[in-house]
């Protein structure tokens, strides 16, 4: 209350204690009549107040201890002085005396059982100490005080929607949804539009998985006199419906009414992001940023959208920027790592991850020592290892991980066996894969794992035995069949091999597992130069999906290598590439294309990325080798060529194509000859 509603009070109190008191003799001392004790009473209960109103400005305890000596001196003057004590007792409450505070309280409520101000004081004194009690007995015990507070306040006058709604959050954190909804349905039906009830009641909705009920309820007070608020509520009913239009649709609606509000902006933002509308997500995160230029999380995104985009110019400034606001933040970490990866920069790359690990070595935090925080970043290191062919550095990253727990050496197994695989360490992969059965004998991923490596040895028969096993007469086994199928293939077993790809199509329901079925039977056909049938099933694959890289790239690398519709084979690579620009395949088919149009310089220059990506691939380095040769660059296509042999010769031998051999061993004897007569012929010349 303010000031002048004291005075009124006390100008009311009655005069009944003077009409009471005898005169004093002449004898006796002077005894204050009635007006004076309520005059000094007055006096006191103001100077209280005073007191209070400069403890509540400044804080410093000396006015609050002030305010409740003169409190005190105003109750003896006038016992039972309701407004008195609870002024005390809001005193006491303000000042963290707690315990005297609820005393004095509960007194008045002895005599005044229906002062809804005590009430609220006493609710107010319970709620406060929640957060200071922790998660425990004393907690439950104080909540549970708050709510009988706000029960009673709520009988005493049920249009209190400030009570109604404490109570609400009260039963909710109790898990008592049905009490918190029953509150709030009773307090919307006298203001169906109070926007706090409409809220919290819609939040309860949601919490409780009622999309659907929270949307109906929003939807009919949606206009423009809804706040922002209800409208992210409503945004967030429609993501939780997997309604990714209307979502965005309703956060639009709250950044119109607040555009100055980073939190709506914040939600369209990431609503746009997982749509994968990227072009929009970067506006809305970029108004984020300007609105809220500390948030690093802004500048996280921006670099996911930009990295996506390929635009790592971009993706690389704002990973920066995240970077300087959250310095040793993990995701901002591996954001960095993968942008400076798809550039290529894989020293610096591992340099960030590798400073991450030892920073987390060196902390004592939870976070620091959990095995899943180690096994990602030693995840992503083992790979920029491999990527960089440092295979030796990769091994001992992943065994390091596999040291983290069981999960972690069941993920860190399959990266050592791939690693293995890449180095063409093929019987060290499959003794590892061999490891892996011995833990775990029914580990069905490390048995295929294990028989699809027996097929790179080309062992077909053992390979296929053990995958036939794990059939069981289902639709289930269609991505069985087709690992068989794959198996059959690299043992040059054609017509096996396509018998296994149909059965897969013929288990395929989904339009997407038809076109896997028709890539790899396409594949088959290919390499029994079968062009046709094989073209015509790529062109099924790609009506079902256009963006299969995988398809544009394996059919424009056809047509490249029989020297036909040279135009069509390089826009084919050329999608590829648009979809993964760090594969070194699609990179090697576009530079092969580029040869074959005698575009010699793009050639150069995407066989060069092609081999920074894989730089013992024997095709790759043949062909870079053709371009440096065609180029009159003889020394270096011998160098290059002779690389591409000794790759040759260590490769597994499902990869050995001895045709391929010999073609280069002819090509560079060529070679060689005839940088021996020019030396001869000029011995001052260039070796």
């Amino acid at each position: 209350m303010r000031l002048s509603a004291f005075a009124a009070l006390w100008v009311l109190l009655p005069l009944a204690a003077a009409a009471g008191q005898k005169p004093a003799t002449q004898a006796s001392q002077p005894v204050p009549n009635a007006v004076e004790q309520r005059a000094d009473a007055y006096a006191n209960f103001m100077l209280g107040h005073i007191s209070q109103e400069q403890f509540e400005a400044t804080g410093e305890q000396n006015y609050a201890d002030q305010a409740i000596d003169y409190y005190k001196k105003a109750l003896a003057l006038h016992p039972g002085g309701v407004i008195i004590q609870l002024k005390m007792a809001q005193t006491y409450a303000e000042s963290q005396h707690l315990r005297e505070a609820v005393e004095t309280a509960q007194n008045i409520l002895k005599v005044h059982p229906d002062s809804v101000e005590t009430h609220q004081l006493l609710a107010r004194i319970y709620v406060r100490s929640l957060g200071e009690l922790g998660a425990n007995a004393n907690q439950h015990q104080a909540l549970e005080k708050a709510a009988e507070q706000y029960e009673t306040i709520l009988k005493l006058d049920p249009s209190d929607t400030d009570a109604g709604l404490w109570l609400a959050r009260l039963y909710r954190f109790e898990n008592q949804p049905d009490k918190a909804a029953a509150v709030l349905e009773r307090l919307l039906k006298r203001d169906p539009t109070n926007q706090e009830l409409l809220a919290q009641y819609a939040q309860l909705l949601l919490d409780e998985g009622h999309a659907e009920q929270a949307i109906a309820r929003l939807k009919k007070v949606a206009g423009e006199e809804s706040s922002g608020h209800l409208y992210d509520l409503l945004g967030d009913a429609y993501t939780k419906m997997h309604d990714a239009t209307n979502a965005v649709q309703a956060y639009r609606q709250a950044v119109q009414l607040e555009p100055e509000d980073p939190a709506h902006w914040r939600r369209l933002a990431r609503t746009l992001f997982d749509a994968n509308q990227f072009a929009e997500a970067a506006k809305a995160y970029q108004k984020v940023a300007n609105l809220d230029p500390g948030d690093p999380n802004s500048f996280l995104r921006l670099a996911e959208i930009y990295y996506q985009e390929k635009k790592y110019d971009l993706a690389e400034t704002n990973i920066e920027h995240a970077a300087e606001l959250a310095p040793g933040n993990l995701e901002v970490i591996y954001n960095q790592a993968l942008i400076a990866e798809a550039q290529g920069h894989y020293e610096a790359a591992i340099k960030v991850i590798s400073e991450a690990i030892s920073d987390l070595k060196h902390q004592q935090s939870t976070e620091a020592l959990s095995p899943r925080v180690y096994s990602i970043l030693y995840d992503e290191l083992g790979r920029l290892y491999r990527q960089q062919g440092d295979y030796p550095s990769a091994i001992r990253t992943f065994h390091e991980m596999m040291a983290l727990g069981p999960s972690e050496e069941h993920r860190g197994r399959f990266e050592l066996i791939e690693t293995y695989r890449e180095n063409n360490q093929i019987d060290m992969a499959i003794a590892t894969a061999q490891q892996g059965l011995q833990a775990s004998p029914h580990d069905r991923a490390m048995k295929i794992e294990y028989a699809l490596l027996l097929g790179d040895k080309q062992e077909t028969g053992k390979a296929v035995k053990t995958l036939k096993t794990l059939l069981t007469g289902t639709p289930a086994d269609r991505s069985l069949y087709l690992d068989i199928a794959q198996v059959e293939l690299r043992g040059r077993h054609y017509r096996a091999a396509e018998k296994a790809a149909q059965l897969s199509e013929s288990l395929s329901s989904q339009p997407d597992d038809k076109a896997e079925a028709w890539f790899l039977l396409g594949a088959i056909y290919e390499r029994q130069k079968k062009y046709h049938p094989a073209e015509q099933l790529f062109r099924k694959a790609l009506a079902v999906n256009p963006n299969n890289a995988e398809v544009l790239n394996y059919y424009g690398y056809m047509l490249a290598e029989q020297g036909i519709r040279l135009d069509q084979a390089a826009e084919l690579v050329r999608r590829a590439l648009a979809l993964d620009g760090g594969n070194s395949a699609y990179l090697d088919s576009l530079g092969y294309t580029y040869y074959r149009q005698n575009r010699l310089t793009d050639a150069r220059e995407y066989l060069l990325k092609a081999v920074a990506h894989s730089p013992n691939d024997p095709t790759i380095l043949g062909h870079l080798g053709d371009v440096y040769d065609r180029l009159g660059d003889t020394s270096l296509a011998i160098q290059t060529w002779e690389k591409a042999l000794a790759a040759w010769r260590h490769a597994v031998p499902a990869d050995y194509e001895p045709a391929k051999v010999k073609a280069l061993e002819r090509k560079l004897a060529r070679a060689r000859e005839r940088s021996a007569r020019k030396s001869h012929a000029d011995p001052g010349g260039r070796h």
